[in-house]
Order: C-alpha cells, then sequence, then structure tokens
C-alpha cells in the first residue's frame, strides 16, 4: 500500500527494512533468550545514521521528524521488539530535550544522539506513580548553581545503557504536579545508580532497571525549560511519542502476521495447505485489515505532530491504543494458525505475543489512553 512517503522517507524506511531482515531477524531468538543488550545492532543503526532521523540538520540529524521515526521503529519491530526498543527509547529520552531543551542544550546533547554515540532514556515512573504519574516522590532540591536529586525511577527502559536521561522531578512538592521539574542527567553523575536488570515476559533484549539518585548533583543549567514545567514536558513528551508505540506494535503485528502467512502456505493438513481453508484465510483478511488500519492511524497522528497541530493528546491516545490491541490480536491469532509450534520457542510467533503484550501497558496503560480519548471527545461535545 502506498502511504505517500517523500522520497527520504522511503529510502529510510528501506534502509531500516535491509538492516532489520538481515541483522536482526537472524539474533532475535538469540538476544531474547540471553536477554543481553543488542549493542552490535545499535552500532549498526548508528552507521547507518538511523538515529538521526528525527533530528533537525542543525544538531548533525538528517531533518525528519516523528514519522521517520515511526518508519524505522516500525520496520526494526517487524524483526524483534526488544532490540527496536534500544532505538525508540533513545527517541522518547531525546523529545523533552528536543521539544523543551534551551539552544545549549540541544548543541551539547542533541549531535551525539543522532550519530548513534549516546543512547537516551526517559525517566517518570516509580513503584507510586505509574498510571498515577502526579503521585512521584523522586525531589530536585536547589543549591546554589546545582540541583540535588533524590528519588528512584522504575521500570526505565536502556537505563544502565544510555549515557543521557531525561527525568522529572518534584522542585517544589506543595504544589504536586505543577512543582515538577525537568532535568537532563549523565551517566556517571555521582550520586546515580542503577537497580538489578528486570527479568521480563518480553522485549527481553531491552534493558529495564531501576535508577537510583542519592544526594545526585546535577548542574542547575540541566534544567529542562523552566521549573514547574516538569510535567508539561511530559506530557507533551508522551503525546509526541505515543505515535512511535503505535508504530512499534504495527511491526510487531506485521512480524507475526508475515510469519502466519508464510506458514500457512507451508503447513498441510489434509492433503492440503491450510492456506486454502476457508476458516484459515478468514483470520489472515481479518489480521491483515487490522493491521493496516493501525499502520494509517499511526501514520496519520505522526504526520499531525510534524505539521505542528497544537493538540494530539486524544488521537496520539487512539493511535497507541488500537495499535497495540491489533498486535495483541494479532499474535495470539497468529500463534492459533501455527497451533501447537505457535507455542514453541523454535518458531518466532510466541516470541512476537510476549513483545506484544507491554505495547498495551507502557507509555500509559490502554484503559488511561481511553480515559484520556473519552475526556477529549466529552469536552469537544461541551464545547459545541
Amino acid at each position: 500500500m502506498d502511504y505517500l512517503l517523500t522520497e527520504q522517507q522511503t529510502m529510510i524506511r528501506d534502509l531500516a527494512r535491509k538492516i532489520a531482515q538481515e541483522k536482526i531477524k537472524p539474533v532475535a531468538a538469540q538476544y531474547d533468550e540471553s536477554e543481553e543488550f543488542a549493542w552490535p545492532i545499535m552500532k549498526v543503526l548508528a552507521e547507518s545514521d538511523l538515529f538521526g532521523v528525527y533530528i533537525p540538520e542543525a544538531y548533525g540529524g538528517l531533518g525528519g521528524g516523528i514519522m521517520d521515526m515511526c518508519l524505522v521503529t516500525e520496520e526494526l519491530s517487524r524483526a524483534c521488539g526488544g532490540i527496536a526498543l534500544g532505538y525508540a527509547g533513545t527517541g522518547l529520552g531525546t523529545l523533552p530535550i528536543l521539544l523543551h531543551g534551551s539552544e545549549e542544550q540541544k548543541k551539547k546533547y542533541l549531535p551525539d544522539i543522532a550519530r548513534g554515540k549516546r543512547l537516551a532514556a526517559f525517566c517518570l515512573t516509580e513503584a507510586e506513580a505509574g498510571s498515577d504519574a502526579a503521585n512521584m516522590k523522586t525531589t530536585a532540591r536547589k543549591e546554589g548553581d546545582k540541583y540535588i536529586l533524590n528519588g528512584t525511577k522504575q521500570w526505565i527502559t536502556n537505563a544502565g545503557e544510555a549515557e543521557i536521561y531525561t527525568v522529572i522531578a518534584l522542585t517544589d512538592k506543595a504544589k504536586g504536579v505543577r512543582g515538577a521539574s525537568a532535568f537532563i542527567v549523565e551517566k556517571g553523575t555521582k550520586g546515580m545508580e542503577f537497580g538489578k536488570k528486570e527479568k521480563k515476559m518480553g522485549i527481553r533484549a531491552s534493558a529495564t532497571r531501576e535508577v537510583i539518585f542519592t544526594d545526585c548533583e546535577v548542574p542547575a543549567a540541566n534544567l529542562i525549560s523552566r521549573e514547574g514545567m516538569g510535567f508539561i514536558v511530559a506530557l507533551k513528551t508522551l503525546d509526541t511519542s505515543r505515535p512511535g508505540v503505535a508504530a512499534q506494535a504495527v511491526g510487531i503485528a506485521q512480524g507475526a502476521l508475515d510469519h502466519a502467512v508464510d506458514y500457512s502456505r507451508t503447513r498441510v493438513q489434509f492433503g492440503q495447505p491450510i492456506s486454502s481453508f476457508q476458516a484459515v484465510q478468514h483470520m489472515l483478511a481479518d489480521m491483515g485489515t487490522q493491521v493496516e488500519a493501525a499502520r494509517a492511524l499511526a501514520y496519520s497522528v505522526a504526520r499531525m505532530v510534524d505539521a505542528g497541530v497544537k493538540s494530539v493528546s486524544k488521537e496520539s491516545a487512539m493511535a497507541k491504543l488500537f495499535a497495540s490491541d491489533v498486535a495483541m490480536k494479532v499474535a495470539v491469532d497468529a500463534v492459533q494458525i501455527l497451533g501447537g509450534y505457535g507455542y514453541m520457542r523454535d518458531y518466532p510467533v510466541e516470541k512476537f505475543m510476549r513483545d506484544a503484550k507491554i505495547t498495551q501497558i507502557y507509555e500509559g496503560t490502554n484503559q488511561i489512553q481511553r480515559n484520556v480519548v473519552a475526556a477529549h471527545m466529552i469536552k469537544e461535545t461541551l464545547k459545541k
């Protein structure tokens, strides 16, 4: 299907697809089993300039946007959602700087990220602040020309591997969310440590750890925007990044569908390929239709972001929840089509099913996304 990509976007997609098929697909099962972070793949992506597709040319990037990031994320996820997350998680950690950082901060950090020299991570979630992000406890106290951070961030993608962390912390606890601020913290900063690497159901090639701050001294120059803007920075970041989660989900769904179609053509039962059975054909047709619908919505919202549409909260939530629900359904159906083989690790569809599940949970559970969508719909109706 023609999605009206520009010439550069087509080249980016094709390059990402080539890397996914030639470099990631052959080692996806290996990294899923070992749970290692795929640094060799990150280096290939860096050498291919894919980390810079959404970063302006002024900071060493290719000058594209969220749509370009989505294209890369989708193609990589089609081969392995976990390995792809090293790339996508860096995009999430970069967005606060890209959207709200000062010129000095952009010049200091974005070129290294664009070259893939340093990965990034986004630190918002805490043990008591998941869906209820306003319940965060991490604090940042100003002392002279620095801030002192204390607290623990949980389930942070790329933690321990990334060099640049964007962190949301409270500078004024009395103000609640209006007292939150955003900071850039570099790996190696005194008082910053990492917890154990989490053992997960899926996306096992992705590093997930706690990030622990104990009297961690951060230069005042690393404050993003100004004090009290942290929650706004976080919300804007998530509105902008959720099409990327949708793209990851689409890639996982497409990967599962690819295997299901291929298997159906070669698996013979009752003397004929199971692809000749109408029951299987209908499953494949529904799966294919759902994937295309999810892709179209994800691309549409990504283009809205790049066009500078003022508020995309509703549409971004829609794309994330729909695509991730599709990924889960398509992956489960792919396992069903493969039957007993689909349940075995020798075949990749069980991994796609495990990887798909997290897309319904992180960056805002789908229940929260539905709350967001409904709230916007009701508000829009009241304005009429």
